[in-house]
């Protein structure tokens, strides 16, 4: 017991070593985008910053699994140099007892990554999409799925009484919608202006995004600006209503699931399907939160399998690179997998669960393998 405290306090000090450099070398690239990407606001070197730092949590996250296969080619070899294992392995200790240490160490890790990481993950990068949209268009643009509606706002490029341009919002709800989000049913489109506040209602049985406007069908009209907006009201077959959303702004507003923690995405997918959309994104994101620890626990199984062992000269590199490879092959597996449950090819629960495991068992096949020669 003494002994798997030490290896896995061994990896834990590598992980969040080699975390905090690729956390730094994150963080400099970054903000040197940021820089380049908002030179015309003029933001300074402190809100590139603050945007670099919502970033880069969600590419961070990302890249957990391959920090994790670093941290567990860094420990064996540390442990190879220092004829540490040597010396476990001559007390007796089987390579499945040596590699169980830092493998339910790093699943704890990603325990601990999906319950605290993923929220903040999500939280940040909620904040960098405003921050971005607000920016670039002076308001955010947001989508909500409530119980029983969609909700979705927008800006709208509107007249004061002196004829200069303002921007104001427009506040559309409906009772569901189509599954590519072009389509809303039974929507109300409540116009602000900055200075007046709301101006105009409208209702809608249909509405249908097209290239730069919403087009309305069986529409009501309120002036709501007027004394009486009942008696002016108006009613048309159709109307058109300016709009800068784009199906796909609609769909990412919503549709990012690593913007919503994974306590709620439950909820969330009840609540898309209940509206009309597709869940399928959700669904698959959702398993491979779930399965992240066994992917971590899969990563240093395969680093086990390439590196713990007695090395020296040249076949130590070739190892090495060999995990690695092995750890990116995984990683890139993994998204095509996901990909592939996006797309709806294969279910959402193999999608999540059948690259860790099927990496997991290979990995401990091939360490048995070494073990009875």
């Amino acid at each position: 017991m003494i002994l798997s405290f030490y290896v896995a306090r061994r990896f834990l000090r590598m992980l969040l070593m080699i975390a905090a450099i690729f956390g730094a070398i994150l963080f400099l690239i970054d903000i040197v985008e940021q820089i380049r990407r908002f030179s015309d606001q003029n933001i300074g070197l402190t809100g590139a910053a603050a945007l670099s730092l919502l970033n880069i949590t969600a590419s961070f996250y990302s890249i957990l699994p391959l920090i994790t296969v670093l941290a567990g080619i860094a420990l064996f070899l540390n442990l190879s140099r220092s004829s540490e294992l040597v010396a476990i392995r001559a007390s007796g200790r089987s390579g499945i007892r040596v590699l169980a240490a830092p493998a339910v160490t790093a699943a704890l890790a990603g325990i601990l990554a999906v319950a605290v990481l993923n929220p903040i993950v999500a939280a940040t990068t909620k904040r960098y999409d405003d921050a971005v949209a607000q920016m670039k268009t002076g308001s955010s643009q947001t989508v909500s799925v409530g119980d029983d509606a969609v909700w979705l706002r927008q800006a709208l490029p509107t007249r004061d009484e002196n004829g200069d341009e303002t921007s104001g919002q427009v506040v559309i709800r409906a009772n569901r919608a189509s599954p590519d989000a072009t389509t809303l049913y039974d929507a109300t489109f409540m116009v602000f202006s900055p200075e007046t506040g709301p101006t105009r209602r409208i209702d809608a049985a249909r509405a249908r995004l097209t290239e730069g406007a919403w087009e309305l069908t069986d529409t009501k009209e309120w002036p709501l600006t007027q004394p009486n907006p009942e008696a002016m009201a108006r009613t048309a077959p159709r109307l058109e209503l300016p709009t800068d959303l784009t199906a796909a702004r609609i769909r990412d507003s919503f549709g990012r699931p690593e913007a919503i923690p994974v306590w709620q995405l439950p909820a969330f997918i009840q609540g898309l399907e209940r509206a009309g959309f597709s869940a399928q994104r959700h669904k698959v994101w959702f398993h491979m939160e779930l399965a992240r620890p066994l992917l971590m626990a899969a990563m240093i199984a395969i680093a086990a399998v390439f590196t713990m062992r007695h090395m020296r000269g040249r076949r130590m590199g070739l190892l090495v690179l060999g995990a690695f490879g092995c750890g990116i092959g995984l990683f890139f597996l993994r998204n095509l997998a996901q990909v592939l449950g996006d797309n709806g090819g294969i279910p959402p629960a193999l999608a999540g669960w059948a690259p860790p495991i099927v990496a997991l068992l290979f990995a401990l096949g091939a360490l048995l393998r070494l073990e009875d020669g």
